[in-house]
Formats: C-alpha cells, structure tokens, sequence
C-alpha cells in the first residue's frame, strides 16, 4: 500500500490487520480499500479514491452508518492521526464482521444497562 497511485482493476493489496489479500475490484465500490473479512483499512486518501495521504496508519472499524437511501457504510478511525472517514461496504465484505460491528454498541453499552429504570412504578 505504499504506494500513491490508484490501483488498476485486478490489482490487490494485502490487509493491515488479517494479512488476507484483498482484491481492490468489488461490487459496490469504486475505491476499495478495506478488507472484506476483518474491516481494517488503511489510511490511504486524501480525498476519496486519490491514494495521496502520507499517514499510510491503518484505520480501525469502529461503527456502522446508514444513509437516507439506507446503504451502509463503516466509520474507520486512522490508528495514527484519529481522522475518521466512511467508506461503502462492498459487495464482498462478510455479513457476520459488518453485523458484530452495527451490534457493538448494543454488546458494549456506554451506560450500565442495570442502571436503567425498570419502567415498574
């Protein structure tokens, strides 16, 4: 990924954090520089699809997003600079990564869950 040119079709990148090779053609995507199986980026753009930024960090997958039309996208945080960018899932990526993702909020609350009033009087 050290390099700063856009990848061509049929070209792959190996993944920060699992070390899968990933293809950068995908369904879904025109840009793709995540993993399919883990999530991780890694922090390649300046501006979508440009492969200028010099952090080069990788980008942990902390949340999901739903648009208005209700397409999803992962909210990645650069392990380097804290930058967050969202990027559109692609048609590859793994269900059960892309749903522990959206589920994390409800596993790991912010709040204690016991604390909460029961709603009895």
């Amino acid at each position: 990924m050290g390099s700063k040119r856009p990848r061509r079709h049929g070209e792959r990148f190996t993944c920060v954090c699992c070390s899968r090779p990933v293809p950068t053609a995908a369904y879904g995507t025109r840009n793709r520089n995540h993993c399919p199986a883990c999530l991780w980026s890694r922090h390649v753009d300046d501006a979508i699809g440009d492969r200028n930024s010099g952090c080069n960090q990788p980008m942990e997958p902390i949340a999901i997003t739903v648009g208005r039309s209700g397409e999803w996208s992962i909210v990645h945080r650069c392990t380097g600079c804290g930058q967050l960018r969202h990027n559109r899932i692609a048609g590859d990526d793994m269900e059960m990564p892309l749903l522990a993702l959206a589920l994390r909020p409800l596993a790991n609350p912010a709040f204690p869950l016991d604390a909460l009033p029961s709603g009895h009087p």
